[in-house]
């Protein structure tokens, strides 16, 4: 299992940008995909956006296309969420997460994902 810790959270006002990194500790290249997900209040969990393990095959929640980016360094070891044009309604505790599991579908199928960060909260201003 991988411990995966998430930085980079904050308040900006709308139009800004983020940048969430997420470390991972331990054998990552076992797992399928790693991924971004997000919580607001009062709202059920959604995915953001997925990345296929040692690969460049990316997945995005429509809302967010165009303005956020999912990446990985060379190791595999940090997942990072490049985020810009910020709006109040991506406001949410933002959670990294990892799938030890083959690939499946729907991608943003948060219960397939078992393995969780502690979240790092962006907060977006209007």
């Amino acid at each position: 299992q991988v411990q995966l810790v998430e930085s980079g959270g904050g308040s900006v006002q709308a139009g800004g940008s983020l940048r969430l990194a997420c470390a991972a500790s331990g054998y990552i290249a076992g797992y399928s995909r790693m991924g971004w997900f997000r919580q607001a209040p009062g709202k059920e969990r959604e995915g953001v956006a997925i990345i296929v393990t040692g690969s460049t095959v990316t997945y995005y929640r429509d809302s967010v296309k165009g303005r956020f980016s999912i990446s990985q360094d060379k190791t595999g070891h940090t997942l990072y969420l490049q985020m810009n044009s910020l709006k109040p309604e991506d406001t949410a505790m933002y959670y990294c997460a990892a799938d030890s599991g083959i690939f499946r579908v729907p991608v943003f199928r948060w219960a397939d994902f078992d393995n969780w960060g502690q979240g790092t909260q962006v907060t977006v201003s209007s």
